[in-house]
């Protein structure tokens, strides 16, 4: 299972339900590594999609505890259910419960790293500092309106 997070300076995520620095190369890096895959995110989360509505050219897995059905997408309370449901070759997109419930199964993790801190309320696993995680791909640093950010892929090491 894959997953795919900006993070800031801090490894945070998000304030407030939604992201407070948004960039558009890091919009485009998402829709062409999410596009026609399976893809998993919380409740929370699929209510800052555009329109609060399930992601287009992708199947939607939702993770919530309500009982509830979503037009568009399957749902689940578990992680087990998310993996009978195909999940295991999905891309968990968040928010910070979803990829605490999923860490265990996630081998490949595409971070848009954006080098400011603002407020943040939601965090990532910081796998700099985790032993188990390994830079396999980076980008050059990159600027956009003056903030600057690269994208990387981080591996899970192998036993």
């Amino acid at each position: 299972m894959d997953a795919i997070v900006a993070v800031y300076s801090d490894w945070g995520i998000g304030a407030g339900g939604t992201q407070p620095v948004v960039l558009k190369a890091d919009r485009r890096h998402f829709i062409d590594l999410t596009r026609g895959r399976t893809v998993i995110a919380g409740r929370k989360t699929l209510a800052d999609f555009p329109n609060g509505r399930p992601l287009k050219n992708r199947t939607n897995i939702i993770l919530t505890r309500q009982n509830m059905t979503i037009d568009g997408a399957l749902v689940a309370h578990d992680a087990g259910e998310v993996l009978s449901l195909g999940g295991d070759n999905a891309m968990v997109l968040g928010g910070e419960s979803v990829f605490k419930m999923l860490m265990p199964y996630i081998d490949r993790v595409f971070v848009t790293k954006i080098y400011c801190c603002p407020q943040s309320d939601s965090y990532f696993a910081d796998l700099d500092a985790d032993e188990n995680w390994l830079i396999a791909d980076e980008s050059e640093l990159m600027n956009e309106d003056g903030i600057e950010y690269r994208f990387l892929r981080y591996e899970r090491k192998k036993p």
